[in-house]
């Protein structure tokens, strides 16, 4: 190895510990290769793909009829192997629309025979080139499948003008033990905000656009992503007249999705999951955006802050009934305890609350001022200063995690002084509330490897926090500083693990959600208009290392056989598995947009019974297990979880 060649591997490595070096993808020339297909039309063979003409493309056989339906394939012959992580599809030429690729899936091999899957999804329905990028692994040949066409659900064609293959010039094996980037979900918009549903489908929507924002638009750009079949749907909302991007979201006690404000600042919409429909709510009494709410042990919604829509400052607290569709101002529950010091002023120094909906109808703000609140939601309500996060300053764009919801337990990390050009922090601290307006107690706990804001935290089933994402710089629309080393935090050791890197920068308007089969939901980014690739109209779903085997194959895992799909606070739950399991959980459903989900929170349940056959006992304060819709997880002796249950908590 040259002198040179030996300081660029340096470079490269020192950038890779970092945590914040993009995995280079280079174009591999297609010279020698050879494509087959299941299907096609004389003059528009398969080859068409390959020919550097963008005029040309392969064809599904059309003529004579019948034509052939589908889904059909292609599988392209590289006839070397590389470290591949991404393919690129051109559709035919933007005069006809016929053909262009929808749903799809794709697949590498070795070897012609053996196949994984490294992507599904949905592309939009235009003339660009799609670029599907996954985590690099090892391929010879590349299987596309197109499942549906992007134009029309009735038509039956298939065409591909150019396909282009990527390879990683600086790949290394993923690390044993470390977890996986299992493959990438692509989405026909971004999804800057999410929503676990009951039917463990994911709600996602982006903004009147969906690649970009701005003004009010009245409508919003939606989709709803199946895991079973890796698509989704897409449908614009504009009943609700209500442009959804940049709101307050949380889950009321029945499931229902209630979204407020935005670029819309005054609108409601919810979406009830039950008729897969979205409809208004009354307007708020101050206009917001960028705002936090969450809900209460009562079933109301708190919200407070979000001067980045109407008017700036002022954003103290109302409340909305969902029995009633009624919001009402909460006249003492004051927005000016909470404020940053951000050199942008009011209009960034009120957003993104850190809240807790807690015992008693209070809510407990442990950030991202350095100043920690508890608001009483009750009546006119009050403000309650609850002391400050030891030296941790202001976070703003961090994380707050309710790990642990009997104990009263969240964890803190990142965030930075100021909303953009603004360094992230490591800092992490664990802060356990009790009573309701007593101070909490906050403990330092060890410090993240990297710097982030704009990352995303999610609570495991067996209790650790997953943390992935952000920028060591703040700087909005840009994926420049992106970390792509995640970090697992174990409240056991109160130590970080760094895991696997992801493939994707996921900052600005990225997003992260548990799903019920225990992985992590990862995506999002960007949404800038013309910022190109900036823009991130998909996710990467992640493994965590208790549902991997050293070698990297899949655990064996414990089944639960039978529990019912509705409890009641503080009754017991009686469960049957297939095997010996030594814990239980529930965490509840997220939702998740700019790094807040106050959704999400976990329980570790007493448990009893032995063999196949326990019961559990349900919090019963509402303000603790509150109720609404949580996944119920049971985890063995090597701490491999289930997939989890949807289980309804109801008072």
């Amino acid at each position: 190895m040259s002198f040179r060649s030996s300081l660029s591997a340096i470079y490269i490595a020192v950038l890779i510990l970092a945590g914040s070096v993009d995995s280079a993808s280079v174009t591999i020339s297609r010279s020698g290769w050879t494509a087959t297909s299941d299907s096609f039309q004389a003059g528009n063979e398969p080859s068409k793909a390959l020919d550097g003409n963008a005029t040309s493309f392969w064809h599904s056989k059309y003529d004579p009829a019948p034509a052939d339906t589908l889904p059909n394939w292609i599988i392209v012959d590289m006839k070397a192997s590389y470290n591949i992580n991404a393919v690129s599809l051109q559709p035919r030429p933007s005069d006809n629309a016929n053909g262009r690729i929808g749903g799809h899936r794709i697949e590498i091999s070795t070897d012609n025979s053996s196949w994984k899957v490294v992507a599904v999804g949905t592309y939009n329905n235009d003339a660009t080139t799609k670029k599907t990028s996954f985590v690099a692994k090892p391929a010879r040949y590349v299987r596309i499948t197109a499942t549906s066409e992007a134009q029309s659900a009735v038509n039956q064609w298939t065409t591909i003008a150019e396909i282009n293959i990527f390879q990683d010039t600086a790949y290394a094996p993923p690390a044993a033990g470390k977890g996986l980037w299992e493959k990438t979900v692509d989405f026909p918009l971004v999804p800057a905000a999410v929503s676990l549903l009951p039917n463990g489908k994911v709600l996602m929507w982006s903004a009147f656009a969906k690649d970009n924002f701005g003004g009010s638009r009245g409508f919003t750009q939606t989709g709803i992503y199946d895991p079973a079949t890796g698509e989704s749907s897409q449908l614009q909302v504009s009943n609700t007249q209500h442009d959804m991007f940049c709101p307050g979201i949380s889950l009321g006690f029945d499931g229902r999705v209630i979204v407020s404000g935005g670029s819309d600042a005054a609108k409601t919409s919810i979406y009830d999951p039950s008729s897969d429909a979205w409809t208004p709510g009354s307007d708020m009494r101050i206009a917001r955006g960028y705002q936090s709410t969450a809900t209460c042990s009562d079933g109301r919604i708190f919200n407070i802050g979000g001067s980045w829509s109407g008017n700036r400052g002022g954003k103290n607290g109302e409340i909305y009934s969902a029995t009633a569709n009624t919001w009402a101002l909460v006249q003492n529950a004051l927005v000016s305890p909470m404020l940053t010091a951000d050199t942008a002023g009011v209009y960034r120094s009120d957003n993104h609350a850190w809240l807790f909906g807690w015992k008693n109808q209070t809510v407990f703000q442990a950030g991202p001022s350095i100043a920690m609140n508890w608001y009483d939601t009750v009546g006119s309500g009050s403000t309650t200063g609850a002391g400050n996060r030891l030296d941790d300053g202001d976070a703003m764009c961090g994380n707050a995690v309710m790990f642990d919801a009997t104990a009263g337990k969240i964890l803190t990390a990142g965030g930075a002084a100021n909303y953009e050009n603004s360094d992230g922090r490591t800092s992490a601290y664990v802060v356990t509330i009790g009573a309701p307006k007593t101070n909490p107690t906050v403990a330092k706990t060890q410090s993240m490897a990297y710097p982030r804001g704009f990352a995303n935290g999610v609570a495991l089933p067996d209790g650790t926090v997953f943390v992935a994402g952000g920028q060591s710089r703040l700087h909005p629309f840009n994926d420049d500083t992106a970390q792509l080393t995640p970090e697992l935090w174990d409240p056991t050791t109160g130590r970080w693990t760094q895991l696997n890197p992801m493939q994707i920068p996921r900052t600005y308007h990225s997003v992260a959600i548990l799903m019920p089969d225990a992985t992590v939901f990862v995506g999002g980014g960007g949404l800038c208009g013309s910022c190109g690739a900036n823009n991130h109209f998909d996710a990467e779903i992640f493994v965590p290392p208790y549902l991997l085997n050293a070698d990297g194959t899949r655990r064996a895992r414990p089944v639960i056989s039978t529990v019912a799909t509705t409890a009641r606070l503080g009754a017991n739950l009686s469960i049957t598995t297939t095997a010996a399991v030594t814990k239980f959980s529930l965490v509840r459903f997220g939702t998740a947009t700019h790094t807040v989900n106050t959704d999400q929170r976990r329980i570790a349940l007493t448990m009893s019974g032995s063999g196949t056959s326990y019961t559990v006992a349900i919090p019963g304060d509402p303000g603790v297990a509150l109720p609404g819709y949580w996944l119920l997880f049971a985890i063995d002796a090597n701490g491999t979880p289930s997939v989890g249950k949807t289980i309804k908590l109801a008072v």
